[in-house]
C-alpha cells in the first residue's frame, strides 16, 4: 500500500508543474486562484432492468466501486411512475463522487487506458460542456476499464461521467481538459 502523505498522482503533479502556468499565460489570469482546476468527477450508472431484478443494481454498484476505487452509493427513485412500473424508493442505479487523488487517478485511467480500448473510438465530443465549465460524457460499455473482468460480467452497462471544474466558461474548461490530453474530436 502506498503512503498517502507522500504519494501524488501523475496528473496532479503535471497540473501543478506545467498546466497551471500554461493556463495562466493563455488566459492572462492575475491571481493564481482564478486558474481553473478539477473540482470533482461523478460516475453514474442507471440500471433500467432494476425494475424486474433488484440484484442487477447491487451488481452495478459493485462494478462501479471497482472502477472508481471507492464504494458506490445505490440511487433510488424519487417518484412513483406507473408507466415504467417504478415505485418511490425503488433502487434504480449507482453513483460515485471522486475528489482529490482518486479523481486524478480515475481521469488518468479514463484517458490513457479506458478510452483507447473503446471500439471505433474517434475522440470525445468537444461540445458537451454545460456553459459553466463542466463536461459530461457517456460510455456505452463499462467493460473498457481493466478492473472489470469480462468473463464475470452478466450484462454490459453504460455509464455517465461528469467532470466538474472551477472554470467559469466552457473555453477555459476545454483548455484545462486539453492540457490533460483529453482526446476531443473537434
Amino acid at each position: 500500500m502506498l503512503d498517502q502523505a507522500t504519494y501524488t498522482p501523475r496528473l496532479k503533479a503535471l497540473y501543478d508543474s506545467k498546466i497551471r502556468a500554461a493556463l495562466k499565460e493563455e488566459f492572462g489570469y492575475r491571481n493564481d486562484m482564478q486558474i481553473p482546476r478539477l473540482d470533482k468527477i461523478v460516475l453514474n450508472m442507471g440500471v433500467g432492468e432494476a425494475v424486474k431484478d433488484t440484484k442487477k443494481v447491487k451488481q452495478a454498484a459493485e462494478e462501479l466501486s471497482l472502477i472508481a476505487g471507492q464504494k458506490a452509493v445505490i440511487t433510488t427513485a424519487k417518484k412513483s411512475i406507473a408507466g415504467f412500473r417504478v415505485r418511490e424508493g425503488m433502487p434504480l442505479g449507482a453513483k460515485v463522487t471522486l475528489r482529490r487523488e482518486r479523481m486524478y487517478e480515475f481521469l488518468d485511467r479514463l484517458i490513457n487506458v479506458a478510452m483507447p480500448r473503446i471500439r471505433d473510438f474517434r475522440g470525445v465530443k468537444g461540445t458537451a460542456f454545460d456553459g459553466r465549465g463542466n463536461y459530461a460524457m457517456g460510455l456505452k460499455e463499462h467493460i473498457v476499464f481493466p478492473e472489470i473482468d469480462f468473463d464475470k460480467v452478466d450484462e454490459v452497462l453504460g455509464m455517465d461521467i461528469i467532470i466538474c471544474t472551477t472554470a467559469k466558461t466552457d473555453a477555459e474548461a476545454k483548455a484545462l481538459l486539453k492540457h490533460f490530453n483529453m482526446p476531443f474530436n473537434s
